[in-house]
């Protein structure tokens, strides 16, 4: 029973963030305004807002902004040695960016209004920002997790990239351009993808076939 957890725990994963989002999606398409959106608005406008806040607010939701996000993608090609991680990176993003944008046009949800500290264009659910930084600063944790050695270093970068996607995720909540509701749905989806995504890896990269490449060449030798 371990042993099948393990080997499909992405798939699990995929699974239960899918099923969060479609929860969310449906309290959004009947109800509009959550509980927990106006439980957000409290925490996040009514009592953390001001003008230093304001300041880094502004520049954590800078990273999840599209000049950033393609910005470390040429990074990736550029620093990479593998660069099929790249196109590997490149396609997820693209994915994302793709099925958010039909997911506003089929949602419509309209953005907040009377508090918004920035203007964004567009429609609210679910938000591009969460999704696409999801998606990009996830997939540098699958490398970071599968390419750095040294374990402290290793935990440390996975923490600090995530503690940068929550961070994003907040900043749009607090500049007032997008519910709770639209970055914790936009946030489950793109993990959804991402993790079906990392599940073929190991087949796309061919590793799977090269370990038994590698057994039979042993093999002939012995």
């Amino acid at each position: 029973m371990k042993k099948k957890l393990e080997k499909n725990k992405y798939i699990i994963i995929a699974t239960l963030s899918l099923i969060l989002f479609l929860i969310i999606l449906k309290d959004v398409y009947f109800d509009e305004i959550t509980a927990y959106d106006d439980w957000a608005y409290g925490i996040f406008v009514e009592n953390l807002r001001s003008s230093s806040m304001t300041t880094v607010m502004k520049g954590l939701t800078f990273f999840g902004n599209a000049f950033c996000i393609i910005a470390g993608l040429i990074l990736i090609f550029i620093f990479s040695k593998d660069k099929i991680y790249g196109y590997l990176a490149t396609f997820n993003v693209s994915v994302v960016f793709v099925i958010n944008n039909i997911i506003k046009a089929i949602v419509q949800r309209p953005r907040p209004s009377g508090y918004n500290i920035i203007t964004e264009g567009n429609y609210s659910f679910p938000s591009g920002h969460s999704m696409v930084s999801t998606a990009f600063y996830g997939f540098l944790i699958y490398i970071v997790y599968k390419k750095v050695k040294n374990k402290k270093l290793k935990y440390s970068l996975i923490a600090l990239l995530f503690a940068l996607i929550i961070s994003i995720c907040i900043s749009r909540i607090y500049l007032g351009v997008h519910y709770l509701s639209d970055t914790i749905a936009g946030f489950a989806l793109s993990i959804a993808i991402l993790m079906l995504l990392v599940n073929f890896i190991p087949s796309i990269l061919g590793e799977e076939k090269g370990d038994k490449r590698g057994t039979k060449t042993k093999e002939i030798k012995s």
